[in-house]
């Protein structure tokens, strides 16, 4: 429902304004982007105590003037920030299990009814204009939109990061206020924050009238906060500074690297800038080696999976690819992988685009294709270098898969990733890319294709009973789900009431077996290639989601989201 039919609305049939007040103040909302009780604030119209003054009569609820009020912090962690966000409230008050709310739509009775299962307590309602609320809630909020709240709820994080190898040359820097303290504090705090909650990636986005950062955490993006417009280009300055990026140059994308030592760790950032409509807009990829999980037993393989992908690892020569898209946790496997296989005696090379982590006892090269060193060229300087295992960050082309099959094949064990949305479907990848089939069916060891699908908090979930419609969805039956207690995450402070904490791997492992190798050249269709393998023992993506659903890991749409059913 828009904002004439209900604040401007009720004010015009109140015959508080007139219709031409309305339409200048609907105007100047459009180009301000402020809210429509602010824009008749500010023409003059009427007083911010008028308007609550009439909110109070119209909806019949006692109204609040949040200038003169300050709950405790205690009260604040009742409702995040997103939740304040999405249904515009704050709160005020609480006595016993009545929790006291300052709303926008008093009358909104599904926003009350979500509020009293987040928090737990008996909701009572009161009024107030929504400028007063937008602005408590910078004011209340540790992760609010206020600059100055920022970074003084995390000043502390933020004095204990230092860069490492930044730019020394900060003069041309200090431009548009990037080496000004508040926001030199701003990125440090914001930097330190991300880290110490998990965040994998840190996204500042700029539009017309707002700038948005948002935290990707455990592989869904949450809006964190709104920077003050005016901060835009400080802060991407001093992000550019930190990165050893050209400030200067806004109209063409940027790469960089920021390395950091907090809390005696060192945590690396990869930067991307990316010119868009309103600035730019910068991604920072968290590579926190601390949080790099090697131990493969720890992934959720099941028991046959493991020892299948174990074999195809220890293997002294073949090929062993790792497939799923982007931000499936593939590089991560193949980590995990070659710690496992680490060892004095043996050779290990990697070519990546970039390395994300530094690995002791690997020799890892970054590609870098402007001057020619491609995947297809380190694979050639490679096989020159006496290699045991070769890991090839990917195979994106007939050349370089060709290389990496024919290394395969002369003794050397070659672990890559692909992009395909399954194992079986790999095969007619390879070969579409102009890879022979005697080729494949000869150096291919294994495929493993993967998912990440997040973990239900244990701290907040519940058992829930699945709709009928939903288990036909699944692709499976109310027999076989029998016995098997399915959850759902309700929601609490240690999952940032998302229900979910963590995530854990969901993989479909195929050995190439001496049938699948027969059938591979006999050009078999990737049916009939996906029911051999099946046949042989291979648990689908959608299997081995379902089970873990059954164990209580994770959550019924976590499975349809991340798994297709054949």
């Amino acid at each position: 429902m828009s904002e004439l039919s209900t604040l401007g609305q009720s004010l015009l049939d109140a015959s508080v304004i007139t219709s031409e007040v309305l339409e200048q103040a609907l105007q100047q909302r459009k180009s301000t982007g402020e809210s429509l009780d602010r824009c008749l604030v500010k023409m003059g119209v009427v007083s911010e105590e008028d308007l609550l003054h009439f909110l109070e009569q119209h909806h019949r609820v006692p109204a609040v003037d949040l200038r003169q009020a300050t709950p405790d912090e205690e009260l604040v962690r009742l409702i995040p920030v997103g939740v304040a966000r999405k249904f515009n409230v704050v709160p005020v008050k609480r006595e016993g299990r009545v929790l006291t709310l300052a709303m926008v739509d008093p009358s909104n009775i599904f926003a009350v009814d979500d509020l009293k299962f987040i928090t737990g307590l008996e909701v009572q309602p009161v009024v107030t204009t929504e400028s007063l609320l937008r602005q408590a809630i910078d004011q209340y909020y540790e992760t609010g939109e206020s600059l100055a709240s920022i970074v003084r709820n995390m000043e502390d994080e933020g004095e204990n990061l230092e860069i490492v190898e930044a730019n020394e040359d900060e003069e041309e820097g200090q431009a548009e206020g990037a080496g000004d303290a508040p926001v030199v504090k701003f990125v440090n705090s914001l930097i330190s924050d991300a880290v110490r909650k998990g965040v994998s990636d840190i996204h500042l986005e700029p539009y017309e009238k707002s700038f948005r950062v948002r935290f990707r955490l455990d592989g869904a993006l949450y809006e964190t906060m709104s920077i003050p417009l005016r901060m835009r280009n400080a802060v991407i300055s001093r992000i550019k500074i930190m990165a050893e990026l050209d400030i200067a140059e806004r109209r063409v994308p940027q790469d960089g690297r920021i390395k950091i030592k907090m809390k005696n760790k060192t945590v690396d950032l990869r930067v991307s800038t990316l010119p868009t409509l309103f600035g730019e807009k910068v991604v920072m990829r968290i590579l926190d080696q601390s949080n790099l999980n090697i131990d493969l037993h720890t992934f959720g393989f099941g028991e046959q999976a493991l020892k299948a992908f174990l074999a195809a690892i220890e293997s002294p020569w073949g090929m062993v690819l790792v497939t799923g898209p982007t931000g499936s946790g593939k590089t991560t496997t193949l980590y995990s992988a070659l710690s496992t296989i680490n060892r004095p005696e043996v050779n290990i090379m990697t070519a990546e685009d970039p390395a994300e982590y530094n690995l002791m006892g690997i020799n890892q090269v970054n590609v870098n294709e402007g001057v020619g060193l491609t995947f297809a060229a380190a694979l050639r300087a490679f096989l020159r270098q006496d290699p045991n295992i070769v890991m090839v960050g990917e195979v994106r082309d007939g050349e370089t898969g060709a290389i990496a099959t024919k290394a395969a094949l002369t003794g050397h064990l070659v672990l890559s990733t692909i992009h395909t949305n399954d194992a079986p479907s790999t095969i007619d990848r390879l070969v579409d890319m102009g890879i022979a089939p005697f080729l494949v069916a000869a150096s291919l060891n294994l495929v493993l294709a993967q998912r990440l699908v997040r973990r239900i908090c244990v701290h907040c979930r519940e058992p829930i009973t699945l709709h009928p419609e939903v288990i036909r969805e699944l692709g499976t039956t109310p027999a076989e789900l029998a016995g098997a207690t399915i959850y759902r995450g309700a929601g609490c402070d240690h999952c940032n009431h998302t229900g979910y904490r963590g995530r854990t791997g969901v993989f479909e492992v195929m050995p190439i077996t001496p049938a699948l190798r027969r059938m591979i050249l006999d050009r078999a269709s990737t049916a009939d290639i996906r029911k051999q393998a099946v046949s042989e023992g291979m648990v689908e993506l959608r299997g081995d989601a379902l089970e873990k659903l059954k164990q209580g890991v994770t959550s019924a749409e976590e499975v349809l989201r991340e798994t297709m059913h054949v």
